[in-house]
């Protein structure tokens, strides 16, 4: 499931979830499964793999899964079982960066000329 914005989850959840934003899982929350955001926070139990820039386990929240992230950050009440990885930078960031307003009018030829099809032809 991709979807656009936050995501609560309180209950139960199979399958993969990805986000350009953050996913938080409730105290009531079971996630089994690949969970893919800019920033998790746990308080109920995610099982599977999770790929996010900063992953939070907060109090009573567990998390049973490989781990990509750029920062993680365990409760002392929380529980992490599994294996960590360092994420590497962000696609985003490789990305090259779309010109400015300014810069593309700026591009832009000095003079244009509109001709009607029947000068054209």
């Amino acid at each position: 499931m991709s979807i656009v914005g936050k995501m609560h989850i309180d209950g139960a959840f199979e399958g993969n979830i990805s986000s350009m934003d953050n996913i938080s899982i409730g105290k009531n929350g079971h996630v089994h499964g690949v969970v893919k955001a800019n920033y998790i926070t746990v308080c109920g139990l995610l099982e599977g793999e999770v790929i996010c820039d900063e992953l939070q386990i907060d109090r009573g929240g567990k998390v049973v899964a490989t781990v990509v992230s750029k920062i993680m950050a365990i409760h002392p009440e929380g529980n992490f079982i599994g294996e960590r990885r360092m994420k590497e930078v962000s696609m985003i960031e490789h990305t090259p960066q779309v010109e400015s307003g300014i810069d593309a009018i700026d591009s832009l030829p000095n003079k244009v000329t509109l001709s009607t099809e029947e000068e054209s032809a």
